[in-house]
């Protein structure tokens, strides 16, 4: 059984983490400890650059954390432009995989606010009046009326994460001619 490591307690990634796990190696294969961790950027990242380095960060906690575990996985999400994504890392002792998630285009009474130094979940509680709205839904599953939520989105991203993790093509040398 693999022991997987969330660098986060969000429940929504974490149970992003657990669903994309569960699709690639099956629902008894893994088990999952989140720890809380630094990611060593803003709390509110900007930029894809930024976003990626918290996220790798975030794994490079978690395998100081934890380093007996089998997969580290650091989910960062940030803002580019007038968007909202995420960067996903997965590590184990051999290999990286990583995706970037869908983007979110954010109304602009959202962007003033981040523009100002606050943080989209702190923004998105202020428009919604819903206590910890980004361990939840987020604004994905606001401003989707929750056809897609932030574990949903992030799913998707994780399941192209682990491509690596479970297709030996990742492994193979390129041939030479």
């Amino acid at each position: 059984m693999y022991h997987v490591v969330a660098a986060t307690t969000n429940p929504a990634k974490i149970k992003a983490i657990a669903m994309a796990f569960e699709d690639i190696f099956g629902a008894e294969a893994f088990r999952i400890e989140g720890v809380d961790v630094d990611s060593g950027v803003p709390n509110q990242p900007i930029g894809s650059n930024e976003t990626r380095t918290g996220a790798r960060h975030r794994v490079i906690g978690a395998r100081q954390v934890r380093p007996e575990a089998d997969f580290w996985v650091g989910v960062e999400a940030g803002i580019e432009d007038n968007m909202t994504f995420a960067w996903m890392v997965i590590e184990n002792m051999h290999q990286r995989g990583e995706s970037r998630s869908a983007s979110l285009m954010l109304p602009e009474i959202i962007l003033q606010g981040i523009n100002q130094g606050s943080e989209l979940g702190d923004e998105m509680e202020k428009l919604t009046g819903i206590t910890e709205v980004k361990r939840k839904g987020g604004a994905i599953g606001v401003f989707t009326a929750g056809k897609l939520t932030r574990t949903s989105v992030y799913h998707q991203a994780l399941i192209l994460a682990l491509a690596p993790f479970h297709n030996s093509v990742y492994q193979t040398r390129a041939q030479t001619h």
